[in-house]
């Protein structure tokens, strides 16, 4: 999973061709200096930061086009990364228009250069908008968004769609590039950037309020950092 242009010395990443139950979870990196590696041969880094806890999110519900805003924890997380992020330059900076990702964005102090971009928006979860996994399972027993969707929503190939206009947004970009966005959105967005399928987003977990580097090893797409909220002990 993870090239280590930044010289992180990172985990092994699952054969995710091979292995159906292999599941991204946790914070790659060495270091805060880690998280911003130069850029290889001038091809721009995405920097994706999930927005910050919404009451929602804290209920595991799935929100998708609902504007909650963050809660009071949230609001704290936003401001964290703030300081996570302070001193790194980026060529620009793209956010959601929801307003949990455009608090998230300002409170990290990126509000005033911030653009926005109606792409980076969270899946529309149609009828299981605001529902958990467990009550939609509840109706469709063993049901997998990443499999059938929802009634009424976007398909996955919907949202892939759009993180392919936003991965050739950022790769014509001169620089890093900053982006504030969604847990299933930048999911299927990562797995795209590596070149796999969309379906392989199942596989990459985000926490609220983390930041992940998608970026370079040589010529290849790579992660090199993944979900780190700040929380996970870095040697």
């Amino acid at each position: 999973m993870h090239g280590d242009a930044g010289g992180a010395a990172l985990s092994p990443m699952p054969d995710l061709t091979s292995d159906e139950s292999a599941t991204v979870v946790l914070g790659l990196g060495t270091s805060s200096e880690d998280a911003f590696p130069a850029d290889v041969a001038g091809a721009p880094c995405l920097v994706a930061v999930r927005h910050g806890e919404t009451l929602w999110t804290l209920q595991r519900r799935h929100t998708g086009r609902t504007d909650i805003p963050l809660d009071e924890v949230g609001e704290r997380q936003a401001e964290g990364l703030g300081r996570r992020l302070a001193g790194r330059t980026f060529a620009a900076v793209l956010t959601s228009p929801l307003a949990r990702a455009r608090e998230t964005c300002a409170l990290a102090g990126f509000g005033l250069v911030a653009q926005q971009r109606e792409d980076l928006c969270e899946w529309d979860y149609g009828e299981d908008e605001g529902k958990t996994t467990a009550e939609i399972c509840v109706e469709r027993p063993g049901w997998s968004l990443w499999r059938e969707g929802t009634p009424g929503g976007e398909t996955l190939d919907d949202v892939a769609r759009r993180a392919e206009r936003v991965i050739d947004e950022v790769r014509g970009v001169g620089g890093d590039v900053l982006v504030f966005s969604h847990a299933h959105f930048l999911r299927v967005l990562a797995a795209l950037w590596l070149g796999l399928d969309a379906s392989n987003g199942a596989r990459f977990v985000l926490r609220p309020a983390s930041i992940s580097v998608l970026g370079w090893e040589h010529d290849e797409p790579a992660i090199l950092r993944w979900n780190d909220d700040g929380t996970f002990p870095l040697e």
